[in-house]
């Protein structure tokens, strides 16, 4: 059966939650308890969700919203805003957090990543601080396991880019980790707790080296064919938020379909993204060029837009002859019949796409082409900007001439 592309209209940026009927800040408390308590946690459905987390009187869920409409992912996230303010804790409110996302798969609980720290949101913390927060997550992990933790070394040049420690039992699995260089200088901390199946990222998490947990070979079992139409499926969602991180949530995003355990806090501090930068193509080609080898991945430049239409990027120059239409579809249809999507840069509100742009009508902007449409000649593609953003389309010669530039980042694990 032909997928349907008419998703219900949704705002492109996540919006500030609605105000309340006075003028002064609400303020409330989200106990993030029950999702890294086991057995408990495993025992949770995503029904659950608005159980513990009620909506309440809000026009939309004020702790949580799901980043797909299959309700498998859900994100929480610490907010400020002029009429509400959320915070989330761990440890009975002793450890503050930034954000956690909740895993769900065939409707049973998954597993959960959380930000503690990271520097984007949370500002500078003191050493004391850090060390504080570590040793708590630490030694509820390890009374949650039922194990002793090993070691989990940084080795930058073998792309082992964090430090922390690894818990694995029959219990489940966790990873507690942060950049190399903390506490020195402390860029974020991190924790991840899943069932013991869990693969994709949970996997990645806990390997002693770098690298995709899945092979090329297997990528193109991923994709979902329905006469002429083709499409990537089960790529993860996330959602960017305010910051301009729409390269890095793409990224992160694609690194873990790949299996690849590095979120966009981690990816805009390797590659020193600016959130305020937007989309600036030989900044995008430097940044992911700095990635790439990291995590044992490669990265392509296929087309960048100049003064002569779509050309080839090397070193910062434009080289070679434009790329035509007809090649730009054939870039699209090799890399998605081999079951990678593309990162694609592109120019908002130029040209109708299906469903709607509702929000923000302009600008630069990062997505992914993550299919094809032959018999509508249509691309299909993906924003990070949750529920409703999984799967929509584009005339292809729309799509074309929108184009600011076109990167393949794959795995090397064959």
């Amino acid at each position: 059966m032909r997928v349907s592309l008419s998703f219900l209209l949704v705002v492109l940026i996540a919006s500030p939650l609605p105000a309340i009927s006075v003028h002064a800040q609400k303020k409330i408390q989200a106990d993030l308890d029950p999702l890294v308590h086991l057995p408990g946690a495993y025992a949770l459905t995503p029904d659950d969700l608005p159980e513990l987390f009620p909506r309440g009187n809000w026009n939309r869920n004020p702790y949580f919203q799901w980043l797909n409409t299959e309700r498998s992912r859900a994100i929480f996230q610490r907010k400020d805003t002029p009429n509400l303010e959320v915070d989330l804790s761990l440890l009975g409110g002793t450890v503050p957090v930034e954000e956690m996302i909740v895993d769900f798969r065939d409707g049973k609980f998954l597993g959960v990543t959380v930000s503690i720290y990271n520097r984007g949101d949370g500002g500078a913390i003191s050493g004391t601080d850090f060390d504080a927060r570590f040793r708590d997550m630490g030694q509820h992990l390890g009374e949650q396991l039922a194990v002793r933790p090993v070691r989990k070394e940084a080795k930058p040049t073998q792309g082992m880019l964090t430090s922390g420690w690894v818990w694995i039992s029959a219990r489940g699995k966790a990873v507690l980790e942060h950049n190399a260089e903390a506490p020195g200088r402390i860029e974020f901390l991190r924790m991840r707790l899943a069932q013991r199946k869990a693969q994709g990222a949970y996997e990645a998490a806990t390997r002693t080296r770098a690298g995709a947990s899945v092979r090329l070979s297997d990528l193109p079992s991923r994709v979902v064919r329905d006469g002429d139409q083709a499409y990537v499926d089960e790529i993860p969602m996330v959602d960017q938020g305010a910051k301009g991180y729409c390269v890095v949530a793409s990224v992160q995003r694609l690194f873990e379909y790949y299996g690849i355990a590095c979120d966009m806090h981690q990816l805009a501090q390797i590659a020193g993204s600016d959130p305020e930068q937007g989309t600036n193509m030989l900044a995008i080609n430097r940044e992911l060029g700095k990635i790439d080898h990291l995590f044992k991945t490669r990265f392509q430049c296929l087309a960048v837009r100049s003064t002569r239409g779509l050309v080839e990027l090397e070193d910062d120059r434009y080289v070679g002859d434009p790329v035509s239409r007809d090649d730009f579809d054939k870039m699209i249809r090799s890399s998605i019949d081999d079951g990678i999507p593309l990162l694609w840069s592109l120019e908002l509100g130029l040209f109708p796409e299906e469903p709607a742009i509702a929000q923000q009508a302009g600008g630069g902007h990062m997505r992914m082409i993550i299919g094809y449409d032959d018999s509508e000649d249509r691309i299909l593609f993906s924003d990070s900007w949750g529920a409703g953003h999984e799967l929509k389309s584009m005339d292809g010669g729309h799509a074309y001439d929108a184009t600011h530039g076109l990167f393949l980042l794959k795995p090397t694990t064959r």
